[in-house]
């Protein structure tokens, strides 16, 4: 196995912690009211539990003309850093809606480039292809 370069500090400390990405067979529409923010045929799932399974949308099929990246960042020692961007056709409740991992640790580098929502800021369909 290849050596890795930059290896996420939490698959060292727990090796049995379980992420997995998939490609979603479908389109995943990201809505704010009646703005769409995104619309991919592209679309991964991460699936990481406790937490509900995300869609990372690629970059390429992300509308950045409707957001404005902001200032907040969290850590998490399976992916890396987080950057976040506002919603802004959602208000104030479009605060941090998507965020990223623009430099993820290696073991999540299929999610670099693709952007993440917050269910609870925007609408996200998933129609099954």
């Amino acid at each position: 196995m290849d050596q890795i370069a930059n290896p996420a500090p939490g698959f060292q400390r727990n090796p049995d912690k379980v992420i997995t990405i998939e490609p979603y067979a479908g389109i995943v529409t990201v809505r704010a009211g009646d703005t769409v923010i995104a619309s991919s045929a592209n679309a991964k799932v991460l699936s990481e539990a406790p937490y509900p399974a995300a869609f990372y949308i690629p970059f390429t099929d992300i509308d950045f003309g409707r957001l404005e990246s902001t200032d907040h960042s969290t850590h998490c020692p399976y992916k890396g850093d987080a950057s976040y961007w506002s919603v802004l056709p959602a208000g104030e409740i479009g605060q941090n809606a998507m965020w990223a991992y623009k430099q993820p640790f290696d073991e999540m580098a299929e999610i670099r480039d693709h952007g993440a929502f917050y269910a609870s800021k925007v609408t996200i369909e998933a129609t099954p292809g």
